[in-house]
């Protein structure tokens, strides 16, 4: 049986990886970066193809006649045209809880960076302004416990979960808003998103990009919230709208916003979230919170364990 040519369009973005454990299964074509217009030549003769978030669309799947495998080297699969796919009898699989834990740190790392005030502490140090000062520490931007605040999780899924799980361990009061409607069996209490921003100290997004998610968080919504809320997005940067969120932090409407992911990746010089006047009410970090080496070595895994099952016929994590 002749060994299937397997291509991975953006292995840049998993990073220092081993990828060699692929080559089991045929011939291995490694790109560190594919732009869209070099997708159809380069997985022509390929049977399976990996992506990370290069985009597959119609015109490229109707370009290729080998292809039989897609594997999304990530959870969210809106990179694929998924229709297409199934009307080209070509299976898509995606990877499914390889960066819990991984998402899970980041978010309470983003959180006390922003809530502990970390950059101001940090500076006033650097400044040496701590050598002058007349008492042993310093006073200069107050914080608070998480004991008895409120968090709000907007998609409770696994990492939702688990954010809960943490937060009522430092003492949280915990509610989530299910947007599909329909994940409902948590042992924390469901409530709808106005009620869910309203009486929130911390609002954090980790669910997927739909239609039902597509801009969740714009100016009406940001205007519910508490003026010391602080906002974390962890998900998909298309639910929080950008430019109501930027005005939302000039205005003093919320106290501050972390965020993970952009609507645009990478983002535009001119994105208003750059602009901002209170930088310090601001922490943007570039699309990491999934990227811990032990996430990776277990996206690899499942990218792995999906390629072995469709081979034997027994297709895993299909979308």
């Amino acid at each position: 049986m002749k060994s299937p040519k397997i291509v991975i369009l953006d292995a840049a973005t998993i990073g220092d990886v081993n990828l060699s454990r692929l080559e089991q299964f045929g011939t291995l074509e490694v790109f560190a970066t594919t732009q869209l217009e070099e997708v159809a030549a380069r997985i022509q003769g390929a049977e399976i193809v990996i992506t990370n978030k290069v985009p597959i669309n119609r015109s490229i799947l109707e370009s290729t006649h080998t292809l039989k495998l897609i594997c999304v080297a990530a959870t969210g699969y809106n990179i694929i045209d998924i229709q297409c796919a199934a009307e080209q009898g070509i299976i898509v699989t995606n990877a499914v809880g390889y960066s819990t834990n991984s998402v899970v740190a980041h978010t309470f790392s983003m959180l006390f960076y922003l809530s502990h005030h970390s950059r101001y502490f940090d500076d006033y140090t650097r400044s040496k302004k701590w050598c002058e000062s007349p008492t042993f520490n310093h006073l200069g931007e107050s914080f608070y416990e998480l004991s008895g605040k409120h968090w709000g999780i907007i998609g409770m899924g696994a990492i939702g979960r688990k954010i809960a799980d943490i937060a009522q361990a430092f003492g949280c009061q915990v509610s989530y808003f299910s947007t599909s409607g329909k994940n409902r069996e948590q042992p924390f209490k469901c409530i709808d998103l106005d009620q869910l921003l309203q009486q929130s100290h911390i609002v954090s997004i980790h669910a997927p990009l739909n239609e039902k998610t597509a801009n969740l968080i714009d100016e009406a919504q940001l205007k519910m919230m508490s003026s010391e809320a602080i906002l974390l997005n962890l998900s998909r940067g298309g639910i929080v709208n950008e430019a109501a969120l930027a005005s939302a932090l000039d205005l003093g409407e919320i106290a501050a916003a972390g965020l993970d992911v952009l609507e645009t990746e990478p983002p535009q010089e001119d994105n208003p979230l750059f602009h901002i006047q209170n930088k310090d009410r601001l922490l943007i970090t570039p699309h990491i919170a999934w990227i811990s080496h032990e996430s990776r070595e277990r996206l690899i895994t499942e990218v792995h364990k999906n390629i072995e099952a469709f081979l034997k016929g027994e297709p895993r994590n299909r979308v």
